[in-house]
């Protein structure tokens, strides 16, 4: 394994599982980077954790709250940014965090930006928009481009003892400004 990849990490099922098949199946090596836009020093201390358990190369938490509130929720507030009622907290999260793992890929000298997204809602897109605006990286996207289903992940994660946290059949987005939950 030659060429480094920054996973954009959470440490939940989709991007724990990144960690090995990114390593197995793309011959890389990998660094995690997971951005803290309000989702709690538990969430950011369970990444750190989870990275540490799967390994890789090493491991970034990147405290970008501040940036948060005042270039993005700031905005959004004035702007309205809101759909049927709730926040596009999310939304707004995304190209902040691919701004951060760019500057950690370019780093480490790394030649790809890796995330979990599944290929089912918008936030494949927003972060690859980003990254292909920001830089000449290039983008691996594991779960969807294998159609890796939330069974097969887990029993995946299983076979190459992924210890997770936690055994949901969702996953929770929570940052300053808002919660979102997918199915």
């Amino acid at each position: 394994m030659t060429e480094k990849v920054v996973l954009a990490f959470s440490g939940g099922l989709d991007t724990s599982v990144c960690v090995k098949l990114l390593e197995e199946k793309y011959d890389v090596e990998v660094i995690t980077a997971c951005v803290d836009v309000g989702q709690g020093d538990e969430e950011m201390e369970k990444a750190k954790t989870m990275a540490s358990k799967i390994g890789g190369l090493k491991h970034y938490n990147i405290d970008a709250k501040e940036e948060f509130a005042n270039e993005y929720i700031t905005r959004g507030i004035k702007a309205n940014a809101e759909y049927e009622g709730y926040p596009l907290s999310t939304a707004l999260a995304r190209p902040l965090i691919a701004e951060k793992i760019i500057e950690v890929a370019e780093k480490e000298g790394a030649t790809a930006i890796a995330h979990g997204c599944t290929g089912k809602g918008n936030d494949q897109f927003r972060f690859e928009a980003v990254i292909l605006a920001m830089s000449d990286l290039d983008i691996i996207a594991p779960i969807r481009e294998m159609n890796l289903t939330r069974t097969e992940e887990k029993a995946y994660a299983e076979s190459k003892g992924i210890e997770l946290s936690y055994d949901k059949i969702y996953s929770i987005d929570e940052n300053l400004w808002g919660r979102a939950i997918e199915g």
